[in-house]
């Protein structure tokens, strides 16, 4: 028995120790970040999310989709906080959906989804932050997950930032050399770079910060409804405390008498 809690204790430590842990695939090492929305009174940083948008229509949105969130969405309370018009100009003035009864391409509308991008067979990002883990934990135990979570926001950052410089031609295809990718190399060229995109918060715009900020909106893509459902197990925990209290005081209360007996 004492074997098993010292095994399990080194799990622990393991585990915990250290900002740095293993990431998905051979070789690739993600850092765990302080996210806003981290923990469990963490909430989303609107503006973050705002700048996040920014990056992904500029620049992601070139090969990605994100099939999965519609255009009204980017209104919900804990989003980017658009106002309906402003949902509304962003979505006409950046996306064109096809429209099956017209047999043609018309402007975007808040009721419509953002359009899938299957071009160049790059995939979705509606899901990719709960999709992709970082951290995995000792022997992939995944035991530092109960701290941070999946990792997969962190793992976006790490992927983004994790080009080495280095290329080579594998079967006519170029490779890029990433730290954080599965194999250490990646089809995907540089997508990021210091100054791609002007923010007008006047936010630092080198490359760690703006992947930090489209992989802060691919966590709320992801995850959309995460600040209702932490208030809802907030106020869960809250009632079950107070019902073994209750419990607890009845149960006082019933065996008082025979306790005062003996």
């Amino acid at each position: 028995m004492k074997k098993i809690l010292l095994s399990i204790a080194c799990a622990l430590g393991l585990s915990i120790s250290g900002s740095a842990v293993l990431a998905a695939g051979k070789g690739g090492e993600v850092d765990n970040i302080k996210f806003s929305f981290d923990g469990p009174f963490g909430k989303f940083d609107q503006n973050q999310l705002q700048r996040g948008l920014q990056v992904y229509t500029e620049v992601c949105s070139a090969c990605h989709g994100l099939r999965q969130v519609a255009f009204r969405n980017l209104s919900d309370p804990g989003g980017p906080n658009y106002s309906q018009d402003q949902v509304k100009a962003y979505a006409a003035e950046n996306f064109e959906i096809y429209d099956a009864e017209l047999d043609e391409d018309r402007e975007a509308k808040p009721a419509d989804n953002f359009p899938a991008n299957n071009g160049v067979g790059a995939p979705d990002l509606s899901l990719m932050a709960k999709a992709r883990a970082g951290f995995h934990g000792p022997a992939g135990l995944g035991i530092n997950q109960m701290m941070y979570g999946i990792g997969g926001p962190e793992y976006i950052v790490a992927l983004l930032t994790g080009y080495t410089g280095e290329e080579k031609t594998q079967a006519g295809v170029t490779l890029y050399e990433n730290t954080a990718y599965p194999g250490g190399w990646i089809s995907m060229a540089p997508p990021i770079e210091d100054e791609l995109v002007e923010y007008a918060d006047g936010h630092a715009n080198d490359t760690y910060h703006i992947s930090e900020d489209v992989a802060s909106f691919l966590m709320w893509t992801a995850e959309p409804k995460m600040m209702a459902r932490k208030q809802v197990g907030f106020i869960s925990v809250l009632m079950l405390g107070l019902l073994a209290v209750l419990l607890w005081l009845t149960n006082k209360k019933l065996w008082a008498p025979i306790k005062r007996k003996d």
